[in-house]
């Protein structure tokens, strides 16, 4: 028998079932822990310069297992300035797992903003949005971004 990748699951399940939503926040964690190896967030805001544009991490709120962030680009000036796309991410360090809980209504993604109960209309909304984090994920790795490095303010231990 073949052996297979860390994220078979995600190759072997169905798009928009909760199998494959599953193998997605994994994949999207895998790809978030490579733009911020340190899971702690020994920061409260962050900003990396990429090859594109600057990409901006804020700490939303921290938990005992998990940690919401805002992760957006800014465009534009003045009054013309706005998020896009302007995400908020829950992380869940112990199941290893992160979820794009939200995409603001003033971005250009509106159809993927608001998370009803956990049914079938929200397989069908979870998916895209998550799907775009992890495109977007992909991409801003490809573009250099990461936070990493040690020239960002520090939360005292």
């Amino acid at each position: 028998m073949p052996r297979l990748k860390r994220n078979h699951w995600l190759q072997a399940a169905q798009p928009r079932s909760f199998t494959g939503l599953m193998g997605l926040y994994e994949s999207n964690y895998r790809r978030f822990e490579r733009l911020v190896p340190e899971l702690d967030l020994p920061f409260d805001a962050a900003e990396s310069h990429g090859a594109d544009a600057t990409l901006y991490l804020r700490v939303v709120e921290r938990c005992r297992y998990t940690t919401t962030i805002h992760l957006t680009y800014w465009f534009g000036e003045g009054d013309e300035l706005r998020p896009d796309p302007d995400l908020l991410l829950r992380i869940y360090r112990d199941a290893q797992l992160a979820e794009a809980i939200s995409c603001d209504a003033r971005s250009r993604y509106v159809a993927l903003a608001g998370v009803p109960e956990i049914d079938e209309d929200v397989l069908k909304t979870q998916w895209p949005r998550n799907l775009l984090l992890n495109k977007w994920l992909a991409y801003c790795l490809a573009q250099g971004h990461g936070f990493g490095g040690a020239h960002r303010p520090r939360n005292p231990a």
